[in-house]
């Protein structure tokens, strides 16, 4: 299944319990004081897309980024899902909770868009996803949706509560804790045997 047109596409912060337990106290602090109540949404704008296959650059000063695998509902309509797409959501490693992290998120290149979407029916239950994520193919991590605070078609609901998502936008379920970290000359390998492989490899931003 082809994706015919593509829209926006959009992370989802905190929808891992892994990532709740992870942030403990932290979460009752200055200035929130208390756990989201909605989903936290951010943007990967255009210029971060690559492309399955593709080569991801690092910038001179960036030493290791985090592999961030997950799997993105694809839309067909504002709340029908077309299908599922894996996609690496790369990131530089941060611990900034406390407004959207362009500056980490958004560098070209830092999204790995997978080109295999699996038609909802076909997939299956995405309760049931599981990840293997390998680097220069060791597997380094193991991502088990069945732990995701908002399951898909929570995540959606709650979503479309605040916003209209659009004929081929994609909503990215979230990316569990323990993300691996890789630097220049590394291959990565998200694997899922429904929605197929996406491959990147980091190279050096070319001066």
């Amino acid at each position: 299944m082809s994706l015919v047109k593509r829209g926006t596409v959009y992370g989802t912060l905190l929808n891992f319990r892994g990532e709740l337990d992870a942030l403990g106290p932290k979460m009752n602090e200055a200035p929130y004081k208390a756990a989201p109540q909605a989903p936290v949404l951010y943007v990967k704008p255009a210029n971060t897309w690559t492309e399955n296959g593709g080569a991801i650059a690092l910038p001179a000063h960036v030493a290791e980024v985090e592999v961030g695998a997950t799997v993105a509902m694809v839309m067909k309509s504002a709340r029908e899902v077309a299908g599922y797409l894996l996609m690496n959501d790369v990131a530089i490693p941060h611990e900034s909770l406390f407004r959207p992290p362009v500056k980490f998120n958004c560098l070209d290149g830092f999204l790995g868009i997978g080109d295999r979407i699996r038609a909802r029916n076909e997939a299956g239950d995405p309760a049931v996803f599981k990840l293997e994520v390998r680097v220069n193919g060791e597997l380094k991590q193991t991502v088990r949706f069945s732990q995701l605070v908002r399951p898909a078609e929570k995540l959606l609901a709650d979503v479309s509560e605040f916003m209209t998502l659009a004929e081929g936008d994609m909503l990215m379920l979230g990316c569990d804790v323990g993300r691996p970290r890789v630097r220049v000359g590394d291959r990565v390998e998200i694997k899922m045997p429904a929605l197929g492989t996406l491959t990147n490899t980091f190279v050096a931003e070319a001066a």
